[in-house]
């Protein structure tokens, strides 16, 4: 292989880079130009990533012959994104056990039996994965300066990613969890700590006012939290015997595959900030 062809393939961490760092950067442009004037389109974004995520969780369940109700999903979905973000955290509960209950009705409608048990089981599960998880992303930004808020909370994801991969492509020598994912490392998580911590504190005293122990709350919690994420997605994936849950965001994978440690964090980042700030 020429040093070009090198450079154009995969990386050492199993990514595309020029792809993976092009697209990422688009996406951050537009969920920055999803919060530049208003608040609403932030939430039609949000809306428009969990219901691609859900559209690419169902296609990989069906290779197991498990099949997701996506109609009362979506609908689902959109109706907890904007109760979240209009009503708070009571709506929102509201909103996700009566998607729970519209995907266990839909699912019946379709038959009884084990088979409806078990696709009913894993709609419940999508509901509660993405939309409700993702629903404290909305929550977050319902809040004073949530635009600001929000941006700190990518900002802690994104630095995750980068130290971790950075640390684990140069430092890397131990791994994490070999029989998940066999790419992460210890290293890589001391790499993701490191960067999250220094944006957290940054972002404690810039953007939350707040002491700098706030931040390295927020840091440490925010690597710890979206590692977990990411593993529990690779559990997923390796049951079902796949690299990537899709191909719509080329050196990503699926958009799934970004939003699995966005949507474990996004919990305690709320509930941090509640407490502290």
């Amino acid at each position: 292989m020429s040093s070009v062809d090198a450079q154009r393939g995969p990386s050492r961490a199993g990514r595309n880079l020029p792809a993976a760092v092009a697209v990422g950067v688009g996406l951050l442009v537009a969920l920055a130009a999803s919060l530049w004037f208003r608040p609403e389109p932030f939430v039609a974004f949000v809306i428009l990533a969990q219901s691609a995520a859900l559209w690419e969780l169902r296609k990989a369940f069906a290779r197991r012959d498990i099949a997701i109700p996506l109609t009362p999903l979506l609908v689902g979905g959109a109706g907890m994104a904007v109760s979240a973000y209009a009503a708070g955290p009571e709506a929102l509960l509201v909103a996700f056990v009566l998607t729970v209950g519209a995907v266990v009705v839909w699912r019946v409608l379709d038959g009884s039996g084990p088979r409806a048990l078990r696709d009913a089981s894993a709609g419940v599960f999508a509901a509660t994965y993405l939309p409700f998880l993702a629903g404290f992303v909305l929550l977050i930004l319902d809040e004073p300066d949530g635009e600001l808020r929000v941006v700190l909370f990518v900002l802690l994801a994104v630095a995750n990613d980068v130290g971790g991969y950075v640390a684990g492509v140069f430092f890397g020598r131990h791994p994490l969890a070999p029989s998940v994912s066999p790419k992460k490392s210890w290293e890589g998580l001391g790499g993701s700590v490191l960067l999250a911590v220094v944006v957290g504190v940054a972002g404690a005293l810039l953007v939350l006012d707040a002491p700098w122990w706030v931040g390295v709350g927020l840091g440490v919690l925010t690597a710890v939290t979206a590692t977990a994420g990411d593993l529990a997605e690779s559990l997923i994936k390796r049951d079902l015997d796949l690299k990537d849950m899709g191909s719509l965001l080329p050196g990503h994978g699926g958009v799934l595959d970004r939003l699995d440690s966005l949507v474990v964090t996004a919990p305690f980042v709320y509930l941090v900030l509640q407490a502290t700030v």
